[in-house]
């Protein structure tokens, strides 16, 4: 009996534990085959089964997935004969060996069109998709699918797929080259998740200003923006970049001190919470007539509200700023405010991060 090269374990354990040994290979039997491996596939059962998340009788052997040539098959093993390219992704495990005898149920031909790497590589998930495409709920031609990691090895094949037979898949993935990949195999359509999760949790800091968190996150953040400070400097500086009519948009969002969306409680929590810090929501009749005397001279002569961080005053000191603010020129006003708005988004990270 001849022996072949594989990698097998005594017990269970790290890289380490794996041994390169001479196995004995004998001949197929019934409904078996013999195939001499030419590529082998990686896969994250490997590594459960060599640590023992997976139990595995010992002494194993390794490995679930490979691409090669038959060489010999047994006897009622019809669809397979010497010669044959071919591929699994099957128990049991073995794949890590120069050649193998195995069941040949699970052997499937390779076509001459695909490599011996990509055979080996793509068996396992190509079956994946398989059975979510054909098991899990059967998909047919219109159906829409919403796919996560259509950028990984199980999604571009999903994608293909999902493309060939006229499902709308809807695929998320974790960077704009992801969703770009995910796109030229076959998606419909990519959702950028972090961006969404990012666009999700800070595009409130710029009152109902969405984009400035949009743009922010498309810089390409790095280590340097997982803080409070980081992550103003990049939406300040999409801010300052932006036109005076998009800035002026942001100040246009932003409500008035203690006016009408106060009083209706139909402010945003941030807004709500920030008014209340400075006694703007339990005003006196006579305070709350004042406001809204200032508010309506404000507006009228320059086009948007009132804007100040209230948290770093209190009631007669955002009066005292309201009145003064009121007598300055439109221009100048408008730097002010935008100052203001950035000051405002500032306190609101420092709360959040």
């Amino acid at each position: 009996m001849t022996s072949v090269k594989a990698v097998m374990i005594e017990a269970p354990g790290g890289p380490e534990a794996m041994r390169l040994v001479a196995r004995p290979l004998g001949q197929p039997g019934e409904g078996q085959i013999l195939i001499r491996h030419k590529a082998i596939g990686l896969n994250f059962i490997d590594v459960y089964q060599r640590s023992g998340a997976y139990k595995l009788a010992l002494p194993a052997a390794l490995g679930m997935e490979a691409a090669g040539i038959v060489e010999a098959v047994g006897p009622g093993v019809g669809h397979l004969k010497p010669g044959d390219r071919a591929a699994y992704a099957a128990q049991p495990p073995g794949a890590y060996a120069e050649a193998r005898v195995m069941p040949a149920a699970q052997v499937c031909p390779l076509p001459e069109a695909i490599s011996f790497e990509e055979g080996a590589a793509m068996m396992l998930k190509g079956l994946t998709v398989n059975y979510l495409f054909r098991r899990t709920v059967p998909l047919k031609a219109g159906d829409t699918v919403l796919f996560h990691a259509a950028a990984g090895g199980v999604g571009l094949i999903a994608c293909q797929w999902a493309r060939a037979e006229g499902i709308r898949l809807i695929g998320t993935a974790g960077s704009a080259e992801k969703c770009a990949l995910a796109l030229a195999h076959g998606a419909t359509h990519a959702i950028d998740y972090r961006r969404e999760d990012f666009v999700a949790r800070f595009g409130g800091v710029y009152e109902h200003s969405a984009w400035v968190a949009e743009r922010a996150f498309d810089l390409e953040l790095g280590p340097a923006h997982n803080c409070a400070a980081g992550i103003h400097s990049a939406l300040s500086r999409v801010f300052r970049s932006a036109s005076p009519a998009e800035r002026l948009g942001v100040l246009r969002a932003h409500p008035d001190l203690a006016g009408k969306l106060a009083v209706a409680k139909r402010l945003t929590a941030e807004s709500t919470s920030e008014q209340a810090s400075a006694g703007l929501d339990a005003l006196t009749d006579a305070e709350r007539s004042r406001f809204e005397e200032l508010n309506t001279a404000y507006v009228t002569k320059h086009g948007f509200p009132f804007i100040i961080a209230v948290k770093d005053h209190d009631k007669a000191g955002i009066l005292k700023h309201f009145q003064a603010r009121l007598a300055n020129a439109t221009a100048s006003e408008f730097d002010t405010a935008c100052k203001q708005v950035e000051r405002i988004a500032r306190l609101r990270l420092e709360e959040m991060i």
